[in-house]
């Protein structure tokens, strides 16, 4: 089996009315039969249509069928017993907070201050050895984020899971020990339930790539070979920690590290296709962290770097963070009845969504159709290039914000039942409508 990215453009939609049944129709002619989509985002919008980019799943064997990205479950109500905001920062899109070594976590601890939950992906807090969430902060795999937002899935939160690690089988042991040391190490202070590392061997195919809008993508060949290691495992983990080796140009290194965080990390495209599959086909919560090509790279003095990347700088084995996310990461359900239990977080208990300005993918498609209110913060600069402003918004819904400060006061403005224009200067005059008359959504613009 393979994993790959493909780029694409759709028709623009007129009002982009119906626009998560339009790119999820246009994807599905892109595709041949057999093959799954199990990744999606729209780079850009014009005039010419949609370009949109997809990760597939290609030459599947195996009875495990991923159910549709694009499948939606509508949320009939809002619950309001609690306020929990889901936080999305896409990997590989260069986001200049969130888009590097953990670099967003602030963010995440920022927000846990004002809302009961924050739900967020490991693209957000994955710092190499650091994982500085807090406790009230819920870490899901990004498709598994846009499940629940789709309302496909509930999240149960766990005492803890039982953690299943897979390592490349390594030319230099010195790799394999720094795994097989971070997973020990996770056990002795976390209390980490996971004594047992599969090592691969040969190892699992993993390839950077950048598609032409400059997102970090990727390819992995032989996926089948980590589908055997889970099969053969199953019923004796709940969550999986993946470590290998990336292969990327050697120069990336010192590229990466001397261009001051200009360059997109090569790395987090890839990682993400793999554990959107991983999560996809096993309904397991699943994190990836690479492993070192050689002693040469682990060697190399890339000097005082750029604070966002520090985190990567000072590790050899990179995987803690992802066993401390995984550690508590919460229970994924499927069962419609289960869906129904009051433990179990659902689309109806999502509160706001917060991301960076320009950002269509699946979790903004899937906040559009439910109804949950949408923070894009201009600061976030990235790659994409989408109009968010000229999306089919009900009223009160979207708010476009400079920075994280201001979707704090968003989010507690929200929380508190008020109207957040209420307390801006000059307010907007009361309109009085005729029969028959209609307004045109209005968009917070701070």
């Amino acid at each position: 089996m393979r994993l790959s990215e493909q780029e694409h453009i759709a028709p623009i939609s007129p009002k982009h009315d119906g626009l998560l049944s339009h790119l999820a129709a246009a994807q599905r002619l892109r595709l041949p039969s057999g093959d799954a989509c199990i990744r999606f985002a729209v780079t850009g919008t014009d005039s010419s249509g949609y370009q949109y980019e997809i990760g597939v799943l290609s030459d599947r064997t195996g009875n495990r069928e991923p159910d549709s990205l694009f499948q939606v479950r509508q949320r009939a109500v809002e619950n309001t017993g609690a306020f929990n905001a889901a936080l999305i920062v896409p990997t590989g899109i260069g986001a200049e907070i969130g888009g590097h070594a953990g670099d967003a976590t602030p963010i995440v601890r920022l927000l846990a201050q004002c809302c009961d939950t924050v739900i967020t992906h490991p693209n957000v807090v994955n710092a190499s050895d650091i994982n500085e969430m807090t406790d009230n902060t819920l870490y899901v795999e990004g498709s598994v984020l846009s499940r629940l937002l789709m309302g496909m899935i509930g999240l149960q939160r766990v005492r803890a899971n039982r953690v299943l690690t897979i390592i490349d089988a390594h030319v230099d042991q010195l790799f394999e020990n720094a795994a097989v040391n971070a997973v020990s190490a996770a056990r002795a202070t976390l209390g980490l339930t996971g004594s047992r590392v599969v090592r691969m061997d040969p190892p699992l195919k993993m390839t950077a790539t950048y598609t032409a809008s400059g997102r970090a993508a990727g390819e992995v060949h032989e996926f089948e070979r980590i589908c055997r290691v889970l099969d053969d495992y199953e019923g004796q983990y709940d969550a999986v920690a993946i470590a290998s080796v990336i292969d990327v140009p050697e120069e990336y290194h010192r590229q990466y590290f001397g261009a001051g965080g200009e360059m997109v990390n090569p790395w987090g495209g890839v990682e993400a296709l793999l554990t959107h599959a991983i999560s996809s086909l096993y309904n397991v919560p699943s994190a990836h962290s690479p492993m070192l090509e050689s002693r040469e790279i682990s060697s190399a003095d890339m000097g005082e770097v750029e604070p966002r990347l520090a985190a990567e700088a000072i590790s050899l084995a990179f995987l803690h963070c992802a066993l401390k996310g995984l550690h508590r990461s919460p229970r994924i359900v499927t069962d419609a009845d289960a869906m129904r239990l009051p433990e179990v977080m659902t689309a109806e208990d999502v509160s706001c969504l917060v991301i960076p300005d320009k950002c269509l993918g699946l979790p903004t498609l899937a906040a559009l159709e439910q109804g949950i209110p949408v923070i894009a913060v201009r600061e976030n600069e990235n790659l994409m290039k989408n109009d968010l402003t000229a999306l089919p918004w009900q009223e009160g819904q979207f708010f476009l914000v400079d920075n994280y400060w201001e979707a704090v006061g968003v989010l507690n403005a929200l929380k508190a039942g008020i109207d957040p224009r209420s307390v801006r200067r000059p307010m907007r005059a009361t309109v009085v409508e005729t029969t028959g008359s209609t307004d045109e959504t209005d968009v917070l613009t701070a």
